[in-house]
């Protein structure tokens, strides 16, 4: 009985780690949103792509730094910048076969004249690019290039 108990919490996690992460379709004024609203919550939006090589080399080191300073209240979103046609199946298998933890959205606007200035001005659209927000101190900072795990980690520091 204990046997059969113990398997089936085993299979019970194992599909729960199986199943792809759901990954919402958001509009820019929504991300802007989230990292504005007073709060203790430092904020890290990455703006990537699947396609996207520097993005994926960086992304790992932005999640072991992060999962590093969660006791600081430090969260990662990834805003996912693929095509329409990847959303959200192909994105969602993509993360899933590179164990992404952190929360994935998708961004459901095409024209970076408009969504890029709401991030910051000097916002070319090249990716990756990230914004990290202290929106309790109001420190920000913004950065349009791969950047190691080193220098990200003391970017998120000048923020704290």
């Amino acid at each position: 009985m204990i046997k059969k108990i113990v398997l089936a919490v085993f299979i019970t996690g194992l599909v729960a780690t199986v199943q792809a992460q759901k990954i919402a379709s958001v509009k820019m004024k929504e991300v802007v949103q989230r990292f504005s609203k007073k709060s203790d919550t430092i904020y890290v939006v990455n703006f990537w792509a699947t396609f996207c090589k520097p993005c994926i080399a960086e992304i790992p080191g932005f999640i072991r730094v992060t999962d590093k300073y969660k006791n600081k209240h430090v969260k990662l979103l990834l805003v996912s910048l693929d095509l329409p046609a990847w959303y959200p199946n192909r994105i969602a298998a993509f993360a899933k076969k590179q164990n992404y933890t952190p929360e994935i959205a998708w961004l459901s606007e095409t024209n970076a004249d408009i969504f890029c200035p709401q991030i910051d001005p000097k916002w070319s659209g090249a990716i990756p690019a990230t914004i990290i927000v202290n929106s309790k101190t109001g420190k920000k900072v913004f950065f349009e290039d791969e950047v190691s795990e080193v220098k990200f980690e003391e970017l998120l520091k000048s923020v704290m």
